[in-house]
């Protein structure tokens, strides 16, 4: 038995992300196994660890009216987590949440912090919490009211308007449904529902990606479908990039900043076992990730490789590829319901490094692509500088590249796509958000 509430365990969590800069999904699987938190349990823990970091900023503007002193990280993550609870989970009593709170303060602090834990959240039980409507500037009652820093909604705001930027917001509080690649030369998807239905998970086709299934309930990556390489769990909108890329039996590819290999192995599956995959990536443990995933699927075409794309040419001077995806390093704003704690650790400056790597990234690949080659650049973000301020930059500087979205995407994604530029938001179809564009070599 586990020494360790999972709200304690939450609480751990949320001052490791303050303390360390560590990404909650790493730090919430090694609580789960650190604190041996039951199977039971598990739900109930991710569901308030993400919910408190989703909700943060909104969360600190109701308490902030009964904090009468400054308070250290760890109560004021304690109140953040109780205060979640409270308002926006049913299955929890108030009074249990209060109670447990009350019990960690005294546990980790003393007496003196379990009083006012108890006071605070006691005052808001009974008088409620402020109102959003007090703030009138509307950037800011999106930034509060969703949690996101006010110099990201006002960024997005002036990119897409105001009304698509709220929706994007919230959207971006929602957590996200669990979507699965079938891999179509072994098993139809049919086959495949059945085969999870039969492991009590339950899954439906996808009307966005014609290789993708969503699940409904259960979790696939627990399953012997997942375990035997008939399914990859992988969002819609990073299945699109290999439908964009579009690689043909025979054809050698590579994936420029490949980890883990989803992407890299789905190009593999539409090779149908013929051709190469060389996926790179800077990172030996990263390669590991992605020739692990190459082995549980069966594909024997991806070859990992622990390099810098941008120094492609001084290992492979003479080598040239019929199609190259640049997937490239980004802010990831895209996948905020995945990894909230993103959206506090950026700032407006690093998008600017960001779009120069970027930059660096295709220079390289142009050089080591066929004439008549494919060349495809995406991200998980959705900013226009890293976008198409990015594309812009790189169209100027090449004038034997032309740009152009291939026929075989789904017309219902296609009709998404501006000036041969495909910018997938999170409400679109409840996928991630993405940024896809394809280069033809002349």
């Amino acid at each position: 038995m586990s020494k360790f509430s999972l709200r304690e365990a939450a609480l751990h969590i949320l001052d490791q992300i303050d303390k360390n800069q560590s990404y909650s999904n790493l730090l919430l699987n090694h609580a789960i196994k650190k604190f041996e938190i039951s199977k039971k349990d598990t739900g109930l823990l991710t569901e308030i660890t993400y919910g408190t970091i989703q909700r943060k900023m909104t969360l600190d503007y109701y308490l902030e009216p009964f904090l009468k002193k400054k308070i250290e990280g760890w109560v004021r993550n304690l109140l953040r987590l109780s205060l979640y609870q409270m308002l926006y989970l049913d299955r929890v009593p108030e009074r249990a949440a209060i109670h447990e709170a009350v019990e960690i303060a005294k546990k980790k602090g003393h007496k003196g912090i379990a009083g006012m834990v108890n006071g605070v959240l006691r005052s808001i039980q009974r008088e409620g919490v402020r109102s959003l409507d007090e703030i009138e500037d509307p950037i800011t009652k999106i930034s509060i009211g969703t949690s996101h820093p006010g110099w990201l909604v006002k960024r997005w705001s002036e990119h897409f308007g105001l009304e698509k930027t709220k929706e994007m917001c919230e959207r971006n509080l929602i957590a996200p449904i669990q979507t699965a690649r079938v891999n179509l030369n072994r098993i139809t998807r049919e086959e495949a529902i059945e085969m999870l239905k039969e492991e009590g998970v339950e899954a439906s086709e996808s009307h966005i990606v014609p290789a993708a299934i969503r699940v409904k309930k259960g979790n696939i990556a627990h399953t012997s479908a997942y375990a035997e390489g008939f399914i990859t769990v992988q969002d819609e909108s990073s299945m699109l990039v290999a439908y964009a890329l579009n690689p043909v039996p025979g054809e050698s590819v590579l994936d420029m900043c490949a980890a883990p290999g989803g992407k890299s192995t789905h190009i593999a599956e539409c090779l149908n076992g013929e051709g190469e995959v060389l996926a790179l990536d800077l990172h030996d443990h990263k390669i590991k990730l992605i020739n692990e995933n190459a082995d549980r699927l069966k594909l024997k075409n991806v070859k990992g490789e622990a390099m810098d794309g941008r120094k492609l040419q001084e290992h492979y001077p003479d080598k040239e590829f019929d199609r190259i995806l640049v997937d490239a390093p980004c802010s990831g704003f895209g996948v905020l319901r995945r990894k909230p704690d993103i959206k506090y650790a950026k700032r407006e400056q690093d998008l600017h490094s960001l779009a120069r790597i970027q930059q660096e990234l295709l220079a390289s690949a142009v050089k080591s692509l066929k004439k008549g080659g494919t060349l495809v650049y995406s991200t998980c973000t959705v900013d226009k500088e890293e976008n198409e301020g990015t594309v812009e930059k790189f169209l100027a500087g090449h004038p034997d590249i032309e740009m152009k979205l291939p026929d075989n995407l789904p017309e219902h994604i296609t009709v998404l796509a501006e000036n041969n530029m495909l910018q997938i938001f999170p409400q679109d179809f409840d996928g991630d958000g993405f940024f896809i564009t394809v280069f033809k070599k002349n």
